[in-house]
């Protein structure tokens, strides 16, 4: 009988479960390139808290993972993330809630003529929590604008140019869609219009935040949030769902990577220098 001893051969046992000792421990560096081998993402590092790390990939899509044992490959070898040490003497840079590095004792720049527009007064009001100190770094202002029907005439009247982006958040923005016809009429190379996938803003906010196993089911013909809070048994107050709904809201972490990515990439086109 043949021992079972397997040598060198790495796929050999559970290597997801090592004995202690046997998968490194890498600090999660902002920059470190690694891959998730379940999803197959693979991206940067951006952010690492208790709550998991953040990749982003080439496209700017960014994920959240948690720090498992053996979790990720780094050149093709399983590794285990840690959370990157603390400088001694200190407890490292501040974060903002977007994950960025927080500018102490901040005051805000003289607005950009450039403009950020988000459907609702609930999707500023997400924006304005999670990327508020950015905003107010770069000069960015957000408005809304109850809705997108009246979007190409919303854009005319902005006159976007040199020196005068528009970026437009657009809700459940997916091929096929009433918005993304809309979103078709826009062109201009002063105009980003990005989306993201969900019903509503509130469905942007992951489920394990607010308490819940899930965004409810709403059946077609039924006003989707007075759906959601009959479902939930929150009564029938919207703007009370509201508040509790952001009241649960802290960081990044709590939202879907879905809107992460989206609102980072609005953030950035207004903000990059226009040689136009």
């Amino acid at each position: 009988m043949r021992s079972k001893d397997y040598g060198n051969d790495v796929l050999a046992g559970d290597w997801r479960r090592p004995r202690k000792g046997r998968i490194r421990e890498i600090p999660a560096e902002r920059g470190l390139v690694v891959e998730d081998p379940d999803s197959g993402f693979c991206g940067a590092v951006v952010g690492c808290d208790k709550f998991g790390v953040t990749l982003e990939d080439r496209f700017g899509k960014r994920r959240v993972f948690p720090l498992t044992q053996a979790g990720f490959l780094l050149d093709g070898e399983p590794v285990t993330l840690v959370r990157p040490a603390r400088a001694p003497g200190g407890r490292g840079p501040a974060r903002s809630a977007s994950g960025s590095i927080a500018v102490p004792g901040l005051r805000a720049r003289v607005a950009k003529e450039s403009r950020i527009y988000v459907e609702g007064v609930h999707d500023a009001e997400l924006v304005e929590k999670i990327w508020g100190h950015d905003l107010r770094v770069e000069g960015v202002v957000v408005e809304y604008l109850e809705g997108v029907d009246d979007l190409p005439a919303i854009v005319a009247e902005f006159a976007p140019g040199p020196g005068r982006r528009l970026g437009v958040l657009v809700d459940h923005l997916v091929e096929g869609s009433k918005e993304s016809r809309i979103a078709a009429q826009v062109r201009s190379p002063h105009v980003l219009v990005t989306g993201h996938p969900f019903v509503d803003i509130w469905q942007a906010v992951k489920p394990r935040a607010v308490g819940i196993e899930a965004w409810p089911d709403v059946p077609r013909g039924v006003p989707w949030k007075q759906g959601v809070l009959a479902a939930l048994g929150w009564g029938d107050d919207v703007g009370e769902g509201w508040r509790r709904i952001l009241g649960s809201v802290s960081s990044y972490t709590d939202l879907e990577p879905e809107l992460l990515g989206r609102v980072e990439e609005l953030i950035d086109f207004v903000t990059a220098p226009d040689h136009s």
